[in-house]
């Protein structure tokens, strides 16, 4: 895959620090700035951007799989995340019904990936496969911004980034069979035990999310936690809306289709097992 997806942001117009900015106009962000003291007191963290909460607390209070992370946004972030959220973006508010037609602006199948991280494979898929679209979505902040940052540099018109509950998402704001392929790619493993029910890989879930998948449509799950491996072996195997591609009942090897990730590759490196499961909604 190219290195073009993770070079460096070329320098906009007026970004040069101490260059006037016109009157009435916002100054742009300078690539590689916090912009963490920007803001006065009380104004919206990115006022096009994400919304903070943007389900607030229209729905019931539950066991959730993932914490929001609100930590250091750069510049470019910021910038991608004002400029381009109006345009790629989408608040998980559970308040409206999803017509993924309509926000892709074509016809072409739509794979929802469920935690992007900072979205550098995200975009790889993305470019690799730009007839298909990825519904991206994710809780944190600078991982939403740069995301948009590569979509944008790359010309990616087949990604869409969504933020707040994926539960909320679809159970409340997608049609039934409207979804291709799931990815849900090194989750939280939540290692405690007192924490294993804040897993996202459970029955429950699996039970909406075969609401939403066409028959056919390919579940892929990848950690590099074997623990939380088995697990979702055992639940994904024992679900009756889902078979395993492999023959054997087990994990498959990476597919050419899923890049390698730095974080993946820093695992690897510490002796760590990676296993990938796929597995197919079946006709019922």
């Amino acid at each position: 895959m190219s290195d073009s997806l993770n070079a460096p942001e070329a320098p906009r117009p007026g970004t040069t620090p101490g260059q006037p900015v016109a009157e009435g106009e916002h100054p742009r962000h300078v690539p590689g700035v916090s912009v963490r003291h920007t803001r006065a007191k009380g104004e919206p963290r990115f006022p096009d951007g994400p919304k903070a909460d943007p389900a607030g607390s229209h729905f019931e209070r539950r066991i959730r799989s993932f914490q929001p992370r609100r930590s250091r946004v750069t510049a470019g972030q910021a910038d991608a995340l004002q400029r381009l959220w109006p345009k790629w973006g989408l608040d998980i508010d559970g308040q409206q019904v999803v017509d993924l037609g309509e926000l892709f602006g074509n016809d072409n199948p739509v794979f929802l990936e469920i935690g992007f991280g900072m979205g550098e494979a995200t975009a790889q898929m993305a470019a690799a496969d730009p007839e298909t679209n990825i519904l991206a979505i994710d809780v944190h902040t600078p991982g939403q911004g740069n995301l948009l940052a590569l979509a944008d540099r790359n010309g990616l018109g087949n990604i869409r980034v969504g933020n707040g509950d994926a539960i909320i998402l679809l159970r409340e704001m997608l049609t039934p069979d409207s979804l291709d392929g799931l990815r849900v790619y090194f989750p939280d493993p939540w290692p405690k035990k007192r924490h294993h029910k804040r897993r996202l890989i459970q029955p429950e879930f699996l039970s909406l999310a075969a609401t939403r998948l066409k028959p056919g449509a390919l579940v892929h799950c990848a950690t590099d936690w074997e623990p939380y491996a088995e697990q979702m072996l055992e639940v994904l195997s024992a679900h009756p809306d889902f078979e395993n591609t492999r023959p054997d009942g087990g994990f498959a090897p990476r597919p050419e289709f899923r890049p390698l990730t730095r974080f993946e590759g820093q695992g690897l490196d510490k002796g760590h097992v990676v296993n990938d499961l796929l597995f197919r909604r079946v006709q019922r």
